[in-house]
């Protein structure tokens, strides 16, 4: 039985510096890279900010497990919907930059959170209620 990936060529990565072979049919689209290696620098640049930021967040996340007194607390569904209408309003502000940019912003922070919040419920196996006078550590 043939199927299509017996007929076509396989996929194979692009040349990372060579020109585009490719353009947008919009005239107002301006190129921001002349090669695809310039195209990777740029977001592996940014992946660094953006992995440093996610660790301070983490921080932040570990932290407020302090103030939770369960799982459920965790979760947190309110705050949730919350966090998730903001970002996508903020994104709405760059929303040029890129088709359907919301969209993408909404479903990384669903998954971003989803994960701090599993390990948020696991972080409280490493704490201990207060009792009134206890100092908080």
């Amino acid at each position: 039985m043939s199927d299509r990936f017996d007929r076509d060529p396989p996929m194979t990565e692009p040349d990372p510096h060579v020109a585009a072979v490719r353009r947008f049919t919009d005239p107002a689209y301006r190129p921001v890279c002349e090669t695809l290696a310039e195209v990777r620098a740029g977001i592996d640049a940014i992946d660094e900010q953006l992995v440093a930021l996610m660790a301070e967040r983490a921080r932040l996340v570990m932290d407020a497990t302090r103030f939770k007194r369960d799982a459920a607390q965790a979760a947190a569904p309110a705050r949730q919907a919350a966090v998730f209408e903001r970002v996508r309003a903020l994104s709405q502000r760059h929303a040029d930059a890129f088709p359907g940019l919301p969209d993408v912003v909404e479903a990384t922070w669903r998954t971003m959170v989803a994960a701090f919040v599993a390990r948020e419920q696991a972080l409280l196996e490493r704490t201990e209620p207060l009792a009134p006078g206890d100092p908080p550590r």
